[in-house]
């Protein structure tokens, strides 16, 4: 992991030792100007959202399941089947995931990505086509966001500022839009 206390002034000339070409780099915000010897891949504009600061009920609690480091190939086949971004297989390591399961399968999830010390992001909210407009997403986001404000922490997300149904169950669960953010994938081409 890599931060900048100025994005915007960020020399990604300095890192060039540490990368090889082909590698990627993901610069959430502000994007520095890039040398030569970097392109970008793509661009995703998100808003980030905060939670809300009360618990909420879950409607269906016995359907909540923790998923596990064994669970994580099931995990990414629901992530790359509804949306692909940034999810890899090891993503379940940085914090708690959880699912809902039907007939044994995997049809809903989500977990907790980056935390800091009063924040947790919560990341991989996805509900399988054919189980969505049950409920399932929100039970899992309330459960989330209960299980951070009971440890005193305050839960925020990052939506695609063109996804307006997630938006609208966010908004729904008490989050509130706190900024307009872009997640840049940079890739290093190397010296030509």
């Amino acid at each position: 992991m890599l931060a900048f206390q100025d994005p915007a002034l960020a020399k990604l000339d300095e890192i060039e030792p540490w990368v090889k070409p082909g590698e990627k780099l993901v610069i959430i915000g502000e994007l520095p100007k890039l040398p030569l010897t970097w392109s970008i891949h793509s661009k995703l504009d998100c808003l980030q959202m905060v939670g809300p600061t009360k618990s909420l009920p879950v409607k269906n609690p016995d359907l909540i399941t923790p998923m596990t480091m064994e669970d994580r190939n099931e995990m990414l086949g629901l992530i790359n089947l509804v949306q692909p971004g940034f999810y890899y297989s090891d993503t379940p390591l940085l914090g708690d995931y959880f699912g809902v399961l039907k007939s044994g399968r995997l049809v809903a999830m989500a977990g907790e990505r980056l935390s800091m010390s009063e924040f947790t992001e919560i990341s991989a909210v996805c509900t399988h086509p054919l189980f969505r407009g049950q409920g399932f997403a929100a039970d899992l986001i309330t459960h989330i966001v209960n299980k951070n404000l009971d440890d005193q922490i305050i839960p925020f997300l990052h939506v695609v500022s063109s996804n307006s149904t997630a938006i609208k169950i966010y908004e729904y669960l008490g989050f509130r839009v706190r900024r307009g953010i872009s997640f840049w994938e940079l890739v290093f081409t190397g010296r030509q």
